[in-house]
């Protein structure tokens, strides 16, 4: 290969030649100028990498904590959700059940009741069978009452659900009896009646001709400062 230092003229200064001949540098494909020194100096340095690296990472662990808190709020919405839907059903099914007894049986009948302090009152009464109940293939009347129970025999969790019963069972045990449970973990149940001759809330009902115009059940919520009331109208109430 001819250099090419022998194509410039004898008359240039040495340093000229020199200067040319180190413009060009050999590559694969022959000789090419070289790039600028400004050029081959652009590369990101370690510091540029590292503090892309953990940008990257406050971004990722910010999204993180974003999805997370939103599943966290979804999932304590369903549940707070689901427990409204018992106490709606819970209302819905007194309502359907004390609306539709008859005057002058003795249908209704509420106690006092309190243990350690708490208030643990019992509503019964008397329905014939049906899907109210889950009774629909059952024959005869049934004595319900809506009362608090322990969650088992171990626990001290008490849990609101309906002791029901054949009306005429006169068994001893309790082999015929059915617990159907409502509401877990329940801490107190407080049942009130208003008698309108008196014009006041009463908390024991054994009239067995007439019937209250409203019962008040108040539940005591364990995951709730504020109890959950059910007010259920038996009668019109005058204007």
């Amino acid at each position: 290969m001819i250099s090419l230092a022998l194509n410039v003229p004898a008359r240039f200064p040495f340093a000229l030649r020199a200067k040319l001949h180190s413009a060009r540098r050999p590559n694969a494909a022959g000789w090419q100028p070289a790039l600028p020194r400004g050029i081959g100096a652009r590369a990101f340095t370690l510091l540029e990498i590292m503090l892309a690296v953990i940008i990257l990472g406050m971004m990722s662990l910010a999204i993180y904590r974003f999805v997370q808190a939103n599943v966290t709020a979804m999932r304590v919405s369903s549940e707070v959700d689901a427990v409204e839907a018992r106490y709606d059903g819970l209302r819905e099914l007194l309502t359907q059940q004390l609306q539709s007894l008859p005057p002058g049986t003795g249908a209704l009948a509420g106690e006092p009741l309190k243990i350690d302090g708490h208030d643990r009152d019992e509503l019964s009464w008397v329905c014939p069978a049906g899907p109210g109940l889950l009774t629909r293939y059952a024959t005869g009347d049934f004595q319900v009452s809506l009362r608090l129970r322990p969650h088992d025999a171990k626990s001290r969790q008490l849990d609101l659900g309906l002791l029901r019963k054949p009306k005429d069972d006169t068994a001893v045990s309790n082999e015929h009896e059915t617990w159907v449970r409502l509401i877990d973990n329940v801490g107190t149940l407080q049942i009130r009646f208003f008698d309108s001759r008196l014009n006041t809330w009463v908390q024991r009902w054994t009239d067995t001709v007439t019937l209250p115009r409203l019962v008040k059940v108040v539940i005591g919520r364990t995951d709730a400062t504020a109890p959950k009331e059910i007010t259920v109208p038996l009668a019109r109430m005058p204007l």
